[in-house]
């Protein structure tokens, strides 16, 4: 049977109290040079915000209001729930694509069965010569951390290989349908930060590859949902990358990156809150390791 050479693809992303910088985003979809699309709008539960006036300016896209705040998760898995396409493209609303965005992430996809999950090379919105993600190091079984592969380097040719890397970037990243259905969608334990890394992980151990492709890029603003550097984002990345090592890790490596947790980092960043009297960043971060010690069973899920 001759494969479809222009399937469907469902591009989802996820609004929260951002209606103008989503606008930003549908505005350089319209321009796509790739035409088989859907486009669907999860707002999720927004208390500042009008989200109506996506579906007015933009009136072709599938708008979802769910009832409550999902998070990135849950969010984008009620965005799968409604999409119809044999391709599924999880993107962040504070990003701007060229015209010819998708085009090589589909190739990719389409050409090797193997790979599950592709992301592009991301680059920063406030300098566009330079990177923000060409792939990630693999996750280090002490500090529960990767690094994102040519973070601040100067786009100069030098990150233009495709490859196959260790993680996705969940700012962009296709999944083909089929892989959805054999590995499911995204756990929602996490909210926000480290369930795409969760997820590359299980699609991983399902036996498939994850792909970096530069031949397709974004522009990407950062982080205007949370801060850059806010409690709720300090409480929500202490906690996951816990979460993380114990939903992931072999018992062995787990018992490293506790101690590893236990004497090295929890004091580490305590006595840097203390010092710098970031007293609302100590909240959260101990409110993290509380969470992890009263939730024993619930991160299987």
């Amino acid at each position: 049977m001759m494969q479809n050479t222009t399937p469907l693809v469902s591009i989802i992303t996820v609004n929260y109290n951002e209606s103008e910088v989503t606008l930003a985003l549908l505005a350089s979809l319209q321009k796509l040079s790739y035409t088989h699309v859907e486009v669907i709008v999860v707002d999720n539960a927004s208390p500042k915000d009008c989200p109506e006036v996506l579906k007015e300016t933009y009136p072709e896209i599938n708008l979802i209001r769910s009832e409550k705040n999902l998070g990135f998760a849950g969010g984008n898995n009620l965005g799968v729930k409604a999409a119809k396409g044999e391709y599924l493209l999880f993107i962040n609303n504070d990003t701007i694509v060229p015209e010819n965005f998708l085009e090589p992430l589909l190739q990719t996809l389409q050409n090797d069965p193997g790979i599950g999950m592709v992301s592009p090379k991301i680059k920063f919105h406030w300098n566009q010569e330079l990177i923000q993600y060409a792939g990630y190091t693999a996750m280090n079984t002490w500090t529960i951390r990767n690094s994102s592969i040519g973070y601040r380097a100067k786009d100069d040719g030098s990150y233009d290989l495709p490859r196959e890397t260790a993680s996705i970037h969940g700012a962009a990243m296709m999944v083909p349908r089929q892989v959805v259905e054999r590995v499911g969608m995204m756990t929602e334990i996490y909210f926000l930060y480290y369930e795409e890394h969760d997820w590359a992980a299980k699609i991983k151990k399902a036996g498939y590859k994850i792909f970096y492709q530069p031949q397709s890029y974004i522009l990407h603003k950062e982080s205007i949902s949370t801060g850059k550097s806010s409690p709720l984002k300090t409480y929500y990345i202490s906690r996951n990358r816990l979460v993380y090592a114990r939903r992931n890790f072999k018992p062995l490596h787990l018992g490293v990156s506790l101690l590893f947790q236990c004497f090295i980092s929890i004091p580490k960043n305590t006595l840097s809150y203390l010092v710098k009297r970031q007293f609302q960043h100590l909240k959260a971060f101990w409110k993290a390791i509380f969470w992890n010690l009263t939730h024993h069973q619930i991160i299987h899920q």
